[in-house]
């Protein structure tokens, strides 16, 4: 029996997750979880094999879970299923150590042998995210920028940003004016998302 995971702050969605697998002959479902810092513990008591979190949840989200596990509980296999066909989201599950990405849409069939594939060791990639993801690759921001969009993207004033970063109000306008441009958005919080969006931050 494969022994999985789920970490969805989603209840019914969690529930039906864990319906749908339960029904295959080879998948168990042994802890469910709410949010992404309930998950190392309920790994270590279970002895999970692959673990299914999603990529927003309140208090921790999945995309740093995913990370603190690949260091704790490194034989775990990580598979992100989310509602956000992103590629940025895409991206960052891979870099951060995830062995696959399925958006909740997905069908019953493809769920199960997605958690075979990532349990036998292999990867499970949209081609259409993978492609996106690829486009969006290039990153038109600086790393002063990317860490002042960082920053602005929950909602901190400037006056606050510059004082974390020892830099001037002045020097924290242009550079989010630069980010604002390359982003093609109309305003910081416009442009943080965009850049959230694509990998960029």
């Amino acid at each position: 029996m494969i022994r999985v995971l789920i970490a969805d702050d989603q209840h019914l969605v969690r529930g039906a997750l864990a319906a749908l697998l339960n029904m295959e002959p080879d998948i168990e479902v042994v802890a469910e979880c709410s949010d992404g810092d309930e998950v190392a513990q309920a790994v270590a008591e279970n002895r999970v094999q692959v673990a299914l979190l999603d990529v927003q949840m309140p208090r921790q989200d999945g995309l740093l879970t995913a990370q603190q596990l690949r260091v704790s509980h490194p034989e775990v296999k990580i598979l992100i299923v989310t509602t956000f066909d992103r590629p940025g989201y895409f991206r960052q599950a891979f870099d951060v150590g995830a062995h696959g990405f399925l958006v909740k849409d997905a069908s019953p069939v493809e769920l199960a042998q997605a958690v075979r594939r990532v349990h036998s060791g292999g990867k499970v990639i949209d081609p259409a995210l993978a492609m996106m993801s690829v486009e969006a690759a290039v990153n038109p921001l600086t790393d002063r920028e990317r860490e002042v969009l960082s920053l602005a993207a929950s909602g901190s004033p400037v006056s606050s940003i510059a004082t974390r970063i020892h830099l001037s109000v002045g020097t924290v306008r242009n550079h989010l004016s630069n980010a604002i441009g390359k982003t093609n958005a109309s305003n910081r919080i416009e442009a943080a998302r965009i850049a959230q969006e694509r990998g960029w931050i």
